[in-house]
């Protein structure tokens, strides 16, 4: 199916849930749940974030679905409800964390210690782990970079479209993704190259 027949079968479905058809909405989640799922996996680094971010979204756009105009295909509506539910979690979560550490400071007179995982990667070089070490790099790029590198090399959206989602002009957009592939780029070049002189010095 092409994404202007998606598109069109989309506005069927979203004609039958404004005449009471809730039914329908369900078929609208099936179609876009698995793409929305995975991008925003990418964008959040987060399995269990990225499944909470799409059950809310889909909440969301059922809520808000009279504010659908149709001025773009529904799968970007719903992914700006999703961004803005996504950057809405964070705020609340940078939040809390900060208050936490306020408290730990208060208790302690010290900064906490960083429980992350310093392990190193394993030595194989076979695609799942290099997968992986893109991920982690992809991870390791801040918010506004990472998010419109996402959907532009893993969603296909336009320059213009990610300007929309995301809030800012195309030039900005432009320059978030010019820096973050630069990053990327010099992200993987070191990470990969440590692993082959790991492996080239391992007995």
């Amino acid at each position: 199916m092409s994404s202007e027949d998606v598109n069109a079968s989309d506005l069927a479905l979203i004609r039958r849930c404004r005449d009471g058809d809730v039914e329908a909405f369900g078929h609208l989640v099936t179609r876009h749940q698995d793409r929305l799922y995975g991008t925003l996996v990418h964008m959040l680094g987060s399995l269990e974030e990225a499944r909470d971010v799409s059950q809310d979204a889909f909440v969301l756009a059922f809520r808000k679905l009279s504010t659908f105009r149709g001025d773009s295909a529904f799968y970007s509506w719903l992914f700006r409800i999703a961004y803005n539910a996504a950057m809405t979690r964070r705020r609340k979560e940078r939040r809390r964390r900060h208050a936490s550490l306020d408290a730990v400071k208060e208790q302690s007179g010290a900064e906490p210690a960083d429980d992350r995982d310093g392990s190193d990667p394993g030595d194989s070089l076979h695609s799942q782990e290099r997968q992986a070490i893109v991920q982690q790099a992809l991870g390791e790029l801040a918010e506004i970079y990472r998010t419109p590198l996402v959907l532009k090399e893993i969603e296909g959206l336009q320059y213009d479209e990610i300007a929309e989602v995301v809030g800012c002009p195309i030039g900005t957009v432009r320059s978030r993704i010019h820096r973050a592939r630069k990053e990327m780029k010099e992200k993987l070049a070191r990470t990969l190259k440590s692993e082959v002189e790991g492996f080239s010095d391992s007995p």
